[in-house]
């Protein structure tokens, strides 16, 4: 149920503004997809004995194609599980809600917010250019001046355990995927979720609990192999990490719910899902490596880009002030993860 839609006239944000929401988040918590198709089941491979059978079901455009929908950018408050929720949708130039488009949803990490997810990474520019919908959706457990997610069987940032009580964020954000749906033009194969640090280990979680829902991941900052993992098929993973990243180390050893190291979450999927033990490494730009587990049953794919002397930032953003950078470690132009990840999620659709 919807409970309010407000036009967005301020999402592009003037620099001071970002700087006055974002560095007291980064210093307290910077912590942090057609016709139907029919169903069909493959059994892993020797290679990943763990490997969940890869299940397809019925996809295709949403019933909300043909609803009235203006491009543009709009602050929704929909009711679910009892709680009012706030999610920013951003609707390409180029949409006209009879021709289904994806869905990409982009969380935030611990302690900010979505307008300031928006505004660090600039994604509405790339569904601008690429004609899909990007949502920015809230987490409900407020702390200071922003919010963090419910992530399964892990604390806030800090170390700080999850309120009693606390939204399941799992099932909020499948909910709020299918009302979205319902109220846009959507191919329902083509559904991914992207996210900074603690959004980012949202959508490692995504990948396990919501299998069905969302067709490929992009971890940026926060990449997780959750445990358990009850994934009924295996999905794509694609995840942008920086080695001098100073709240979510490379080479792990940080906060509780972050121990070992990033290549090892990725190692951790690629078994997941079955893919050939050994990747192939590329240098698909200076200072840039790609660590690339193929083979994996039923199409997937794990795709670590690992960005040498790069803090915890969005992989080729927006700048940021250098007091910012400062605290986050140093940014990169090196390859821009919003144009990396849509190839990647185009490449990889529901089955």
């Amino acid at each position: 149920m919807w409970t309010g839609e407000a036009p967005d006239r301020s999402r592009r944000l003037p620099l001071a503004i970002i700087v006055l929401i974002v560095v007291p988040m980064a210093l307290a918590a910077c912590g942090g997809s057609g016709g139907a198709a029919p169903s069909t089941t493959t059994a892993a491979p020797t290679t990943g004995a763990s490997a969940p059978a890869t299940v397809a079901t019925p996809k295709g455009p949403s019933t909300g194609c043909g609803s009235p929908a203006a491009p543009g950018t709009v602050t929704l408050t929909p009711e679910v599980g009892g709680r009012t929720r706030t999610v920013i949708v951003h609707v390409p130039s180029g949409y006209v809600g009879t021709s289904a488009v994806a869905l990409v949803l982009n969380m935030h990490g611990s302690q900010s917010t979505a307008r300031q997810q928006e505004a660090l990474t600039g994604m509405d520019a790339t569904a601008d250019s690429d004609t899909f919908i990007v949502a920015y959706p809230q987490g409900g457990i407020a702390v200071g001046s922003g919010y963090e997610w419910n992530v399964p069987g892990q604390p806030l940032f800090g170390g700080t355990a999850v309120p009693a009580g606390a939204a399941d964020d799992v099932s909020y954000l499948e909910q709020l995927t299918s009302l979205l749906e319902t109220k846009y033009c959507v191919d329902t194969g083509r559904v991914y979720a992207t996210g900074l640090s603690g959004g980012a280990r949202m959508a490692s979680q995504l990948a396990c609990d919501a299998s069905t829902v969302f067709a490929a991941v992009a971890p940026v900052s926060g990449l997780r192999m959750p445990s358990p993992c009850p994934s009924t098929r295996t999905v794509p993973v694609v995840s942008f990490h920086g080695s001098a990243d100073p709240i979510d180390p490379y080479n792990g050893n940080g906060q509780a719910y972050w121990t070992y190291s990033v290549p090892e979450a990725a190692r951790r999927w690629a078994s997941h899902n079955g893919c050939a033990p050994a990747p192939g490494t590329s240098q698909p730009a200076p200072g840039v490596t790609l660590t690339a587990y193929g083979q994996c049953v039923g199409g997937a794919s794990v795709d670590l880009y690992t960005i040498a002397g790069e803090g915890h930032q969005w992989t080729g953003g927006p700048p940021l002030p250098p007091s910012l950078d400062r605290v986050l470690g140093p940014p990169t132009t090196a390859i821009n993860a919003n144009s990396e990840m849509w190839a990647f999620f185009t490449a990889h659709p529901l089955p």
